[in-house]
């Protein structure tokens, strides 16, 4: 395993957390959207060492950042 896949996979396991206790609505529907993401990338970094996706990476964090306003 390399450090991405964990860094990754912490943030989805913490997304979908905070997903699951938002009330159902588009906030809760944004945050798992977000969790995905960070999914993804868990998987995509565990196949290989790849920094192409911080944008993705900071894309997904922006938004998390908007949702908990």
């Amino acid at each position: 395993m390399s450090d991405a896949y964990d860094y990754f996979r912490e943030h989805a396991v913490t997304a979908v957390r905070k997903a699951r206790e938002l009330p159902r609505g588009r906030t809760k529907q944004k945050q798992r959207t977000v969790a995905r993401v960070y999914h993804l990338l868990s998987r995509e970094a565990a196949l290989a060492p790849n920094i192409h996706h911080l944008g993705e990476f900071r894309a997904a964090r922006r938004l998390e950042r908007q949702i908990g306003r």
